[in-house]
């Protein structure tokens, strides 16, 4: 049984999802203003996944017979010193959203909600996969340093992401 608390903060990260969506939208548009498309399709792509991730957690809240409530957050940053910059806040804010999980499988670790725990065990994997992307592309940026050949490769080669939700859970 899903506890008030668990309830609290499942709603609370769902909407820190959604927020996630619009930090990455406010990258891509500083990429797209510095002409960097391939980017700003790689932050795109991130928003939409993203706004995936929030509709998870809306759907398992659902699904248990209790009510998602959407709400607002802050305005994310606009602004970047470099293209550097902003994968570095993109990293800063992948691992507050780690320690944000984890926080969430503790409490229902310690409520033994075992819905719950078996739910966000996806959302810790999928952590692992997104720290890793973003320190990917920054290990490569501090290697490209003013390479424009190897830089327009990585953004030729970002420019090439997409997102398509897993059909199998989509509705979960």
């Amino acid at each position: 049984m899903l506890s008030e608390k668990l309830l609290a903060k499942l709603n609370d990260q769902m909407n820190y999802e959604f927020y996630s969506a619009q930090v990455y939208l406010a990258m891509a548009a500083y990429c797209s203003s510095e002409s960097f498309d391939g980017f700003a399709n790689f932050f795109i792509m991130q928003s939409e996944e993203e706004k995936f991730h929030g509709m998870k957690i809306f759907h398992f809240i659902n699904a248990l017979g209790k009510r998602a409530v959407v709400s607002g957050m802050e305005n994310p940053q606009n602004e970047y010193s470099s293209l550097l910059d902003a994968f570095d806040h993109s990293f800063e804010h992948e691992k507050t959203v780690t320690k944000r999980i984890y926080e969430l499988s503790d409490i229902a670790l310690d409520e033994r909600e075992h819905a719950t725990i078996n739910f966000l065990k996806w959302f810790i994997d999928e952590q692992v996969e997104e720290e890793a992307t973003f320190d990917s592309i920054i290990q490569k940026l501090r290697r490209i340093d003013n390479d424009s050949n190897a830089f327009y490769m990585l953004d030729s080669e970002l420019a090439k992401r997409t997102f398509t939700p897993p059909t199998n859970e989509a509705q979960a």
